[in-house]
């Protein structure tokens, strides 16, 4: 980033979004006219599973301890950040839940005035022994990823782990109190996950059940070394890619005609009563349902005309787009720099974060080094 970057940010205050549990605050918005409310926190690169479509099946290469943001770094950013209208803050990884000191990282969020709602995205593995803890530091909600109810499916799909630990996660989320409770399901064609099966958890329990399309993140470099073939049940990096794309559109029909084989009525746009979130999900519900069942559509209905978001990854970069390589080196800032140069660095983020992202075809980092 050139200095010229640095300071020319013509960031601009505007209105929050209507739905804050705050009073309104006026926030930064980029150059779209964009209010830029929500902050995603990658805290660690390290997971205790090895997802196909994530991460190396031997995991990230080793970083130096010095290389990665120390808690009070991200406190730091985080209250800064609050000052030009950040107001929700979603904790992921990697898994978050391996890096040391994530109870006392959300008591500090949690202490900053201007921070609304704090999040947590996790595999569900460690949140049986954590729950408790993170309830009490000040955690609102978890997003738990699972891809599969098939056991065999999921060890293939993790390549270590157990479907039961997730289970338990999704069970300890619940018998805690964190709302909502979101499970996130990234539909990959040639996996033929059980789609019904999975809108179903949306019946019984208040589950928010989300249906995320497949996005192709990595390159033939970096891409995570592994896609199911279902014909060998080994891993080729070389498998997964556009083709395996399933679009909301497909997996609404399906649902339905597979509640309609069952005797059931099908979905319902969900018009009141959807899980708080600063996500780009659209929601339905089976009728009398106590969960709902949502969709994201970054593949096939584009939301970046609403996006509201900034992403700092563990290694102290501001990443604007999700899709974009373009990344704002903040973490000499934080260690040596004053608030001004932090702030200066963050606003020169927010004003480059670009319209719209073009053709997805891949990143310079795995989904785990992003933070998704």
């Amino acid at each position: 980033m050139t200095q010229s970057e640095q300071t020319n940010t013509g960031s601009a205050p505007c209105t929050a979004r209507a739905g804050s549990r705050a009073p309104v605050r006026e926030h930064l918005c980029d150059t779209y006219g964009r209010g830029i409310d929500y902050l995603r926190i990658s805290v660690t690169d390290k997971c205790n599973l090895r997802c196909v479509y994530c991460m190396p099946e031997n995991g990230v290469p080793y970083r130096p301890h010095e290389e990665l943001l120390r808690i009070e770094e991200i406190t730091r950013f985080v209250g800064l950040a609050a000052r030009e209208g950040i107001r929700r803050v979603r904790l992921t990884g990697g898994e978050p839940l391996v890096a040391k000191g994530i109870v006392d990282l959300i008591q500090q969020i949690r202490a900053i005035p201007e921070i609304e709602d704090i999040a947590l995205t996790t595999n569900g593995v460690l949140l049986p022994r954590l729950a408790p803890a993170l309830k009490n530091a000040g955690l609102d909600r978890v997003n738990i990823s699972l891809d599969t109810l098939d056991p065999q499916q999921f060890g293939r799909i993790t390549r270590i782990g157990k479907i039961e630990d997730t289970l338990a996660g999704i069970d300890a989320a619940l018998e805690h109190g964190f709302d909502p409770v979101k499970v996130n399901c990234v539909v990959v064609r040639r996996l033929e996950q059980d789609i019904f099966g999975f809108a179903r958890l949306s019946l019984d329990r208040p589950l928010h059940v989300r249906f995320i399309e497949y996005m192709p993140i990595g390159n033939d470099e970096t891409r995570a070394h592994g896609a199911l073939d279902p014909e060998s049940a080994t891993y080729d990096a070389s498998l997964w890619g556009q083709s395996d794309v399933v679009p909301t559109s497909e997996l609404v029909e399906r649902i339905n005609a597979d509640a309609a084989r069952e005797g059931m009525p099908g979905l319902e746009p969900a018009s009141d009563n959807v899980p708080l979130g600063a996500g780009p999900a659209r929601y339905w519900r089976f009728p009398g349902a106590a969960g709902t069942v949502g969709f994201i559509s970054a593949m096939s209905n584009h939301f970046c005309s609403r996006c509201n978001r900034l992403r700092l990854t563990a290694d102290g970069t501001i990443r604007p787009c999700l899709f974009s390589d373009d990344e704002y080196p903040v973490r000499e800032a934080l260690r040596f720099g004053s608030d001004d140069d932090v702030l200066a660095i963050y606003r020169a983020a927010l004003v480059h974060k670009p319209e719209a992202h073009g053709l997805i075809d891949g990143t310079a980092r795995f989904m785990s080094q992003i933070g998704g």
